[in-house]
C-alpha cells in the first residue's frame, strides 16, 4: 500500500483509539493523587507501550503475535483492580510500584499459559465466541453515550446533558455513516477520520475546541524504563491481576475471531495461542515502561469492519505513529484536544458495528437447538444486568468484583461456562426442538 495511504490510514486508527487509551492513565492518577507531570509520563508511556504491542501483535516475533489488524491498547478489566491495588499500598508513587509488580508477574503468566489456554479454543464453539462479541460491542456502547453527554463514568446516569454535545455527536454520526454510504474508493474507506476532523474543526470554530496547555509542555520527551522505582511485588495484588488477564484471554481470543471473520481467516488454536502471547509480552514491557496489561481494542476492530481496509501494516502505520505521539507532548496534546462528543459519536458507530460482528457470527448458529438459544440468551441478559446496574456488586468482596464487576466478563464466562455443560459435560441431554 503507498506510503501515503498507510498514514492516512494509521491516523484514523490513531484517533479512534486515543480517548479509550488515556482515559485509564488518567483515572488512575486522580485515584492515586498523583503529580501533573507524573500524569503526562503516564499518557506519552501509555501510547508507547501500545504501539509497541500493536507492532507485536500485527507483526510477530516468531511464534508470537497472530499478524492480524489488531490494534492492542489497555484492557477496561483491569482499571478497577489497579484503582485498588494502588489506593490499598497508599497511593502516589508507591501504589504504581505495586500495581507494576502484578502486572509483571500476571503478563509473565498470561505469555508462558498462552499456549495451554489455546488447547481449549475448541470448547469456544461460534454460539460462544458469537454471544461475546455481541457482548462486548453491546457493553461498550454506554462507554460511547457517556463521552457524548460528557459523563462522570458510564455507571453514572448524567441528568443534566447539554444539548450542543448531542448535536456534535450526532453530528459525527450521521457524518460517517452518509460518508462510507455516499463516498467511493479511498475517501469511503476514511470516513471516520473525515467525520472527526469535519465535527473537530466545527468545535473549533465554536470556540469548543481549544489545545490545553499546549505552551507549556515540553517538544521532546521520552518514556524512561522503570520511571516510578523498581517494582513491588505482594501475592494478593498479584492474584488480583492474575484473574485481569484471564478476563483479558477471553476478550482477546474474542476480538482474533471478530477479526478472522472480517479478513476471511479461519482462526485455529495457535492463533489464539500467539494472540495471548503477545499481550502477555506486551504486558511484561507494560510494567517496565510505566504501563499497563494489553487486550486487542473492540473499536479498533470495528473500524477494520465499517472501512474495509484490512492490511495489518495499517495497524503497523498506526504503532509508528503512537510511539511519534508519545516523544512529542504537544502532538498527542493535540489529539487530546478532540471534544469528547465528537470521539462518542465516532465510538457509537464502531461499537455497533463490532456488536453486528457477533450477530454475523450467531447467524452460523443453529438456534432451532434450544440449548443454543440458552447459551446466547442467559450470557447477553447476564451481561446486559450488570452493564445497566453496575452497583449491582458492590456488596460482594473486591476480589469477587474483579470478575463480576464487569458486563463483559460476565456474559463471557456464562456463555463458556453453559456451553461446557450443555455440550460436554452432560451432551446427551437435550431440550426440546422448536418449543
Amino acid at each position: 500500500m503507498p506510503l501515503k495511504k498507510l498514514v492516512v490510514y494509521g491516523v484514523q486508527h490513531v484517533c479512534t483509539f486515543y480517548a479509550a487509551a488515556v482515559i485509564v492513565p488518567i483515572i488512575l492518577a486522580n485515584a492515586l493523587h498523583l503529580s501533573r507531570s507524573d500524569l503526562l509520563h503516564l499518557v506519552n508511556a501509555d501510547l508507547f507501550t501500545c504501539g509497541l504491542a500493536s507492532l507485536i501483535q500485527s507483526v510477530g516475533i516468531g511464534r508470537i503475535g497472530v499478524r492480524l489488524p489488531l490494534l492492542q491498547g489497555v484492557t477496561f478489566t483491569a482499571m478497577v483492580p489497579m484503582v485498588t491495588i494502588g489506593v490499598a499500598a497508599g497511593g502516589g508513587t508507591e501504589g504504581l510500584r505495586e500495581i507494576y509488580g502484578a502486572i509483571l508477574i500476571a503478563g509473565l503468566f498470561a505469555f508462558f499459559i498462552g499456549r495451554y489456554f489455546s488447547t481449549i479454543v475448541r470448547f469456544f464453539p461460534p454460539v460462544v465466541m458469537g454471544s461475546t462479541i455481541l457482548i462486548v460491542g453491546l457493553a461498550l456502547l454506554p462507554i460511547a453515550a457517556n463521552g457524548i453527554v460528557g459523563g462522570q463514568s458510564p455507571s453514572v446516569i448524567q441528568s443534566s446533558v447539554d444539548i450542543k454535545n448531542v448535536y456534535y455527536a450526532l453530528g459525527t454520526f450521521f457524518i460517517i455513516i452518509i460518508m462510507q454510504r455516499m463516498l467511493r474508493g479511498f475517501l469511503a474507506t476514511i470516513a471516520v477520520l473525515l467525520g472527526l476532523l469535519l465535527s473537530s474543526g466545527v468545535a473549533m470554530l465554536l470556540g469548543d475546541m481549544t489545545i490545553h496547555e499546549y505552551n507549556t509542555l515540553p517538544w521532546l520527551a521520552y518514556t524512561q524504563p522503570f520511571y516510578f522505582g523498581m517494582p513491588v511485588f505482594h501475592i494478593a495484588p498479584i492474584l488480583s491481576m492474575t484473574v485481569v488477564m484471564v478476563i483479558a484471554m477471553i476478550e482477546t481470543s474474542a476480538g482474533v475471531y471478530a477479526i478472522g471473520s472480517i479478513v476471511k481467516r479461519k482462526i485455529s488454536a495457535d492463533d489464539i495461542a500467539s494472540a495471548i502471547q503477545a499481550d502477555g509480552l506486551a504486558t511484561v514491557l507494560g510494567s517496565i515502561f510505566n504501563s499497563f496489561p494489553y487486550t486487542c481494542y473492540a473499536e479498533n476492530v470495528g473500524l477494520v469492519r465499517m472501512t474495509g481496509v484490512r492490511s495489518r501494516w495499517v495497524i503497523v502505520a498506526a504503532s509508528v505513529i503512537m510511539i511519534i505521539l508519545s516523544s512529542f507532548p504537544v502532538a498527542a496534546a493535540l489529539v487530546a484536544s478532540i471534544p469528547a462528543p465528537v470521539l462518542g459519536g465516532a465510538a457509537l458507530a464502531m461499537f455497533a458495528t463490532v456488536a453486528m460482528i457477533g450477530v454475523q457470527i450467531l447467524s452460523e448458529v443453529d438456534f432451532d437447538d434450544h440449548n443454543n438459544m440458552t447459551i446466547s440468551g442467559a450470557s447477553v441478559a447476564l451481561s446486559i444486568l450488570i452493564t445497566a446496574q453496575p452497583h449491582i456488586t458492590e456488596s460482594l468482596p473486591p476480589w469477587i468484583q474483579i470478575v463480576f464487576g464487569s458486563g463483559i466478563t460476565v456474559g463471557a464466562l456464562t456463555a463458556i461456562i453453559l456451553s461446557l455443560l450443555f455440550n460436554h459435560v452432560f451432551p446427551a441431554v437435550k431440550f426440546g426442538k422448536n418449543l
